[in-house]
């Protein structure tokens, strides 16, 4: 009984041991990313954009520039030409040849884009999710990248979890988002390039002529 008892108290002076350790590299982990976006003014990337759910899955390419404080831009090339983009303000999503565009406050905008903004200013990835945690059991896109997972406190009404895919050099590499009703969005991120110049003008939209204007909280596609 007391070698039972002796490998009980080992185990979970281990547990313990193992639960810190994994704490503690989260918190340096999350600690480079902050440092890594929030002392860069720009940024440029290629993404791909995977949607899961109700029997659906949806494949779509373009690229994201990203400008303080606030500015986005996401240009959808594949399979067909889209345009999300945002002035830290006001937000557009339009479909070149159509008759409307919808426009939203990014104050009261519900879209899983709009948050990656801030990637560009003073956040903290541990106060902007509840439970950062590692997820050992996500396998990470490429060898040598971590994966971090969380609940966004400013979408925890909706999103069950997001994994965080982080690389060695503290680049966000993938982003998953899971719904509450159990459907995905995954984000992958590569070509990553900083602080080249960005003018003010690719984050403005003006609406073409005759195209009706829809305000809106969501603006999804």
């Amino acid at each position: 009984m007391s070698s039972m008892r002796s490998l009980r108290t080992i185990a979970i002076l281990l547990l313990f041991a193992a639960t810190a350790l994994g704490q503690n590299d989260v918190h340096k982990i999350a600690g480079r990313v902050d440092q890594h976006y929030n002392h860069i003014e720009t940024l440029q990337v290629s993404f791909n954009e995977t949607y899961r759910g109700a029997g659906v899955i949806r494949n779509e390419s373009g690229t994201l520039l990203l400008k303080k404080p606030g500015k986005m831009r996401w240009d959808y090339l594949q399979p067909r030409q889209k345009l999300f983009l945002s002035d830290g303000k006001t937000a557009w999503f339009y479909v070149p040849g159509e008759q409307q565009v919808r426009k939203a406050s990014v104050k009261t905008l519900d879209d899983f884009r709009s948050p990656l903004r801030y990637l560009l200013g003073k956040t903290k990835l541990e106060k902007e999710f509840d439970g950062l945690s590692l997820a050992p059991d996500a396998k990470p896109l490429d060898p040598g990248n971590v994966v971090l997972r969380g609940v966004p406190k400013s979408m925890a009404d909706r999103v069950n979890l997001v994994l965080l895919e982080v690389t060695p050099d503290s680049r966000l590499r993938r982003i998953v988002i899971e719904e509450g009703d159990g459907s995905t969005t995954e984000f992958q991120f590569t070509g990553e390039r900083t602080n080249a110049p960005l003018a003010d003008t690719q984050f403005r939209f003006t609406p073409p002529p005759g195209v009706e204007i829809i305000e809106a909280t969501d603006i999804t596609q």
